[in-house]
C-alpha cells in the first residue's frame, strides 16, 4: 500500500507551527514567561548593542505581527522581572535573562532533535526554500493589507 504525502499548504503549515510552538509554549511556562516576551528577549539578547524600545518593538512585530501597544507591555513586563533593564533610552538583557534563554533552549533541545530528526537534508532545504518563499509573500500581502485604505 502507497501513502501519497499531503500537500503543502495553509493548514498544514499552521498544524505544524503550533504544535511545535505548544511544545517550546510547555517549556516556557515551566520558567513563567509567554512567548512573546522569549522572542523579545531572543532580539535583545542577540543584538549587538542595547537596543531602543522603537527597535525591540520592530523586531518582535517583524517576528509576530504582534500589536505594537501589545509588545510595548511585553517590553515593560520584561522590565518588571528584571529581564531588561533601561539605560537611558536603551534596553539591554540582563545576566538573568541570557540564563533564562539558555535554560529554555537546553529544555528544548531534546525535543527538537526528535521532532527535526531523521528528516532528509534535502527534505529539510526544500522545505526552508518553501517556506522561505511563503514568508516573502505573506510579507508582501500583509504590507498591502497595511498600505490600502479599511
Amino acid at each position: 500500500m502507497t501513502t501519497t504525502a499531503p500537500v503543502a499548504d495553509a493548514r498544514a503549515l499552521a498544524l505544524a507551527h503550533y504544535a511545535a510552538r505548544g511544545v517550546l509554549e510547555h517549556v516556557l511556562a515551566r520558567h513563567g514567561v509567554t512567548f512573546q516576551q522569549q522572542i523579545a528577549l531572543r532580539a535583545a539578547v542577540t543584538a549587538d548593542a542595547p537596543q531602543t524600545a522603537d527597535d525591540l518593538v520592530a523586531q518582535v512585530r517583524g517576528s509576530l505581527k504582534a500589536d505594537p501597544a501589545d509588545i510595548r507591555a511585553t517590553l515593560d513586563e520584561l522590565l518588571a522581572r528584571e529581564l531588561l533593564v533601561a539605560d537611558a533610552a536603551r534596553f539591554r538583557p540582563t545576566d538573568a535573562a541570557r540564563e533564562l534563554l539558555a535554560a529554555v533552549a537546553a529544555e528544548t533541545a531534546p525535543y527538537s532533535a526528535r521532532i527535526w530528526g531523521g528528516i532528509a537534508a534535502e527534505d529539510l532545504a526544500a522545505a526552508g526554500r518553501v517556506l522561505a518563499l511563503v514568508n516573502e509573500r505573506a510579507n508582501a500581502e500583509l504590507a498591502a493589507l497595511s498600505d490600502s485604505p479599511r
